[in-house]
């Protein structure tokens, strides 16, 4: 998800990307991408390209959050630093279904690296559990950071590649 800044209470949403995953496959035909109309980019756009005319001919965030419901439908939201997501999907859910909430499954690739860094002993520092960084790890190839489509297909590739070499494998594992 790509916002105009990180508070869900005051910053938009611009625009949101999927890329399912079956079992251990990443499923690009299922992948999706909608910007949001309604926001001001402003500064932001320096960060995710966005610019004030691509966002006046997005959908409404009603319709860019009913497809990633229908999306997320049966499976698990992946995401890295998964707080971000959740918030603005709650903030938008609330505001349009009557203050009612999804029950969203989480995992969080931040939380999975951070948790299987400390099990090696390896201490994350500063940057050490941003995406690019996490991927430069796991010798995955470099992608420019924050366009939402981009950032879940970055997000699944970390998925896999951390899950294949710690002792998580199932989101079992993941809740224990």
């Amino acid at each position: 998800m790509e916002t105009t800044g990180i508070k869900p209470a005051r910053d938009a949403m611009l625009s949101i990307g999927w890329v399912p995953l079956n079992g251990r496959s990443i499923d690009l035909s299922g992948a999706g991408y909608v910007v949001v109309a309604g926001a001001e980019v402003g500064e932001s756009a320096t960060i995710h390209g966005l610019t004030d005319d691509e966002v006046a001919t997005g959908v409404s965030a009603e319709e860019a959050i009913e497809q990633l419901l229908q999306a997320l439908q049966g499976r698990v939201l992946l995401a890295h630093f998964a707080a971000l997501e959740t918030g603005f999907v709650h903030k938008h859910c609330r505001q349009l279904y009557d203050g009612a909430v999804p029950d969203l499954a989480v995992v969080d690739t931040f939380s999975l690296e951070r948790r299987h860094m400390e099990c090696m002993a390896t201490y994350p520092r500063g940057e050490d559990l941003r995406l690019p960084r996490v991927r430069e790890r796991y010798h995955l190839p470099y992608y420019t950071s924050h366009n939402a489509l981009n950032d879940a297909l970055a997000c699944a590739e970390a998925y896999l590649a951390i899950t294949s070499v710690s002792s998580v494998r199932t989101l079992k594992d993941i809740k224990e």
